[in-house]
């Protein structure tokens, strides 16, 4: 259950490059470590209607306030099964006094960890989010910006990480319950909006499925394109690769067993493992690092789960690559990249584009996991800039 098939990064190195670029822990809008509030949601509730929203704060740095409006939201998504679920997020449209109908970018965050005060909304009004940079430059173009919490992330139950049907439906929602804000509609988010969708790394995951799932789970969202970049495409290719990341290897296997409970993950594992995952439940990327240095996972479990059937047929389920997106497609990767495998890329990459989907296709030369972060987003975005305001693109396939 790693990311790459390279020889792994010790997971140190690992946190600081994902405080780097992802995200670093940080208190959460009210009690730490305590989810959103259970709330019902209003019977007949379609998947993106709003259960609540108040207001909220973002910014890019502690303490320096932005020209913004955001909003802390609870909506209706989707979980693995089909059935319904509620998600929490951040809804943020520039101050700029503009009324007519502007884009929105549903943004995917890449890994922060597992625990309620490691979700974006709780980041953000303390200004405690690196991919804050990111969200920043598209509120500069005009654009307002819609971020998952992903489920199990800022609302009761374990986050189902890396489990890709519940990570896209959470962030194709987010961008429904946007459109569908009293507020963010005053401000120019309407149905008529052009619709972005961009991520990396776990976000690339994320939005990638967004992109597989859309035309049947979405129609309604006007999508214009999506950049995924440093996407774990294929969980089971990697896992079988052996040699992963001890850390990431654990919080994969915490998101299945939320998403689910019938593998019982608690099964697998030593005393000592129970108490890493314990650990793993109520930490942030940092502490996930503190909690797995030095181990290994023939420690602490008494068998290999990927050694089971029912493992992996799940995560097997998924594999990116299945099914066209139907949509222009950015896809970006570093070539040196130690977490998640290049070859994983190249292999999404493949597959989307002989299903005839329209693919422009980015390597980043040299460039690991962090870096491939920084380089790519600035192009990522500037590609979709052209899309949102209709510029053609035949993408690179041939």
């Amino acid at each position: 259950m790693q990311h790459s098939g390279n020889k792994p990064t010790p997971w140190r190195r690992l946190a600081l490059a994902a405080v780097a670029v992802m995200a670093a822990a940080a208190p959460c809008l009210a009690v730490p470590g305590t989810a959103a509030a259970a709330q019902t949601a209003p019977a007949g509730a379609r998947p993106g209607d709003l259960i609540s929203a108040e207001p909220s704060l973002f910014r890019v740095v502690p303490g320096l306030p932005t020209l913004t409006r955001a909003w802390k939201i609870l909506y209706r998504s989707t979980d693995v099964n089909g059935n319904p679920d509620q998600v929490s997020g951040t809804v943020i449209v520039p101050d700029d006094g503009r009324t007519g109908t502007r884009p929105l970018l549903t943004y995917a965050v890449g890994t922060v960890g597992l625990a309620d005060q490691c979700a974006p909304s709780a980041n953000f009004p303390k200004g405690t989010s690196i991919e804050a940079g990111e969200i920043n430059a598209a509120l500069q173009r005009g654009w307002a910006v819609a971020v998952t919490d992903y489920q199990g992330l800022g609302t009761p139950g374990d986050h189902t990480y890396l489990v890709g049907r519940p990570e896209g439906t959470a962030v194709l929602d987010a961008a429904r319950a946007a459109q569908r804000l009293p507020q963010a509609q005053q401000a120019g988010v309407t149905a008529d909006s052009p619709v972005g969708v961009m991520g990396y790394s776990q976000g690339g995951h994320a939005s990638a499925w967004a992109a597989e799932l859309a035309r049947t789970y979405a129609p309604d969202l006007h999508i214009k394109g999506i950049a995924s970049g440093g996407v774990p495409a294929d969980e089971l290719k990697s896992a079988n690769a052996g040699g992963g990341i001890v850390g990431l290897e654990l919080l994969v296997a915490i998101g299945h067993d939320a998403a689910y409970p019938e593998l019982n993950l608690d099964g697998y594992l030593t005393d000592e493992g129970r108490d890493v995952v314990t650990k793993l439940r109520g930490g942030c990327i940092l502490d996930d690092a503190l909690a797995t240095i030095g181990k290994s996972l023939d420690e602490l479990t008494v068998r290999n789960p990927i050694e089971s059937p029912d493992w992996q047929k799940r995560l097997a389920a998924d594999k990116l690559g299945t099914r066209a997106p139907g949509y222009p497609v950015y896809l970006y990767h570093g070539t040196s990249d130690e977490v998640v495998s290049y070859d994983l890329g190249e292999q999404l990459r493949a597959d989307w584009c002989s299903r005839g989907n329209v693919v422009q296709w980015q390597p980043i030369p040299l460039a690991n996991h962090a870096a491939g972060a920084i380089a790519g987003a600035a192009p990522a975005m500037d590609w979709l800039a052209a899309r949102i305001a209709g510029q053609p693109t035949q993408g690179n396939c041939s």
